[in-house]
């Protein structure tokens, strides 16, 4: 009897998390939903002075520890059914150091994800920038998921809330981009 109700709340967690799994996967694969995600760890705050977004050695970029983080959200968007994905990054190399290692699909730089810490009067700006790219996207993906890899400053003006390197945002949105509603997902 005791392998009997183990069996069943095995079963019955499976079936849990695979309809969860579906969920994300479905959602993504939908016209209204996208996956913003904060870039990996990466120790410290901002950038040094003076540093050049063209030059990853004069910027705070991922160490160990941010790298086998973002191939573990990969892994986990993986198992939560997300075979493709049009993967946006940030400038920043950070950012694209983390949506490459996600191993979901080719990355390409969106300025509309760029950081604004250094010009915080342009968080207005940019967040418009970000719903109307947002708008577009959502249009052409097709059935792809859309993830977007960004900066902490983006999501917390998208969204009204800080969150954690590698914490995810599944965000509803409407045509125009603007957020409807939101799951917090913490790292993996």
């Amino acid at each position: 009897m005791k392998h009997v109700k183990t069996w069943i709340v095995g079963l019955f967690a499976f079936l849990i998390w695979g309809a969860q799994a579906a969920g994300i996967a479905d959602q993504l694969n939908g016209s209204s939903h996208v996956v913003l995600m904060r870039h990996a760890y990466a120790p410290g705050v901002g950038d040094p002075p003076g540093y050049v977004l063209e030059r990853c050695d004069t910027q705070r970029v991922l160490n160990q520890e941010g790298k086998n983080q973002a191939v573990r959200i990969g892994r986990w968007l993986r198992a939560q059914g997300v075979e493709k994905a049009q993967v946006f990054t940030s400038p920043w190399c950070r950012c694209k150091q983390t949506a490459e290692l996600l191993n979901l699909g080719p990355v390409r730089d969106e300025l509309a994800l760029a950081s604004f810490f250094d010009e915080p009067h342009l968080a207005a700006a940019r967040n418009t920038s970000l719903q109307s790219f947002l708008a577009q996207a959502l249009k052409t993906k097709g059935d792809q998921a859309l993830i977007l890899v960004t900066h902490h400053v983006n999501i917390l003006e998208f969204m009204g809330q800080n969150i954690g390197s590698g914490d995810m945002v599944l965000a509803r949105v409407n045509p125009q981009g603007q957020l409807l509603d939101y799951k917090l997902i913490r790292s993996p």
